[in-house]
């Protein structure tokens, strides 16, 4: 097994790099279990932190609503890594060129303050350790062709991770409800969905505790400084070049990207 994650991460890393997607992981390797996937991802990751001089900067959890938990058949979400070179500031413009199949979703972002490490934590632990939240975009992309992907597709795929814009406006976690935040998302100055906190897992910290707890299982610690992603909280929109993207979420702020 061990030479098959070496070589899946290896395919996943070239198709990052020369950005070219592949057929499904999992049409050829059904056998790959949860576990399989996450040690793709660590090896894939690695890779290209060693290739590019990338550092780590946060987490993103991925499939925190139940209808994509449904569409997955699984039962719990997944997250990837964040890197140096994901990030964008707020309204930057984003070449499209550099992506293969690009989403965007609107999501609120914790930065922490303190390190949290599972097992146990709870939202409260999350609030505490949280400095800020802040409003996010991430930018979702597949190294899977078509996006017809699996649990261990997505997972080994780094969450399907691509970029992320952190927007304006922080507030307290203490300040708002974060659970009955709600969101608008713009596309081209057209509102094309709306959304609420609660559709992170009932909340978006119950999202960044669940992950605290996971990576506790694999020896892992959420560190100071870091940004989570908690979760998308309204629809994938795919995006191509020319389009603009915003989002508000109430009482929060703002964020915008541009495509080119």
């Amino acid at each position: 097994m061990n030479n098959v994650i070496n070589h899946l991460s290896e395919k996943l890393f070239q198709s990052w790099r020369n950005n070219q997607a592949i057929s499904p992981i999992s049409d050829n390797y059904p056998e790959l279990t949860l576990h399989d996937a996450y040690l793709i991802q660590q090896k894939f990751i690695a890779h290209r932190l060693e290739t590019t001089g990338e550092r780590i900067v946060g987490k993103k959890i991925g499939i925190t609503s139940q209808t994509i938990m449904d569409l997955l058949g699984v039962d719990q979400p997944d997250f990837g890594i964040l890197t140096s070179d994901m990030y964008y500031e707020n309204n930057s413009a984003v070449s499209v060129k550099q992506l293969i199949a690009p989403k965007a979703e609107g999501e609120i972002g914790f930065i922490l303050k303190h390190n949290l490490r599972g097992p146990g934590i709870t939202v409260s632990d999350v609030l505490q350790a949280t400095d800020y939240v802040v409003p996010c975009i991430e930018i979702v992309d597949s190294r899977i062709r078509d996006w017809k992907i699996k649990i261990t597709d997505t997972i080994a795929d780094n969450a399907s991770s691509g970029l992320f814009v952190i927007g304006d406006g922080a507030r307290l976690p203490s300040e708002i409800d974060l659970a009955a935040v709600t969101m608008t998302l713009e596309k081209n100055g057209k509102l094309i969905d709306t959304g609420i906190g609660a559709a992170a897992l009932g909340h978006p910290a119950n999202a960044v505790a669940w992950l605290a707890n996971i990576l506790g299982t694999l020896d892992m610690t959420l560190l100071r400084g870091e940004i989570i992603l908690s979760g998308s909280l309204a629809t994938m929109v795919p995006i191509d070049a020319g389009d603009q993207l915003k989002i508000n979420l109430l009482g929060l702020g703002s964020a915008g990207v541009n495509f080119v």
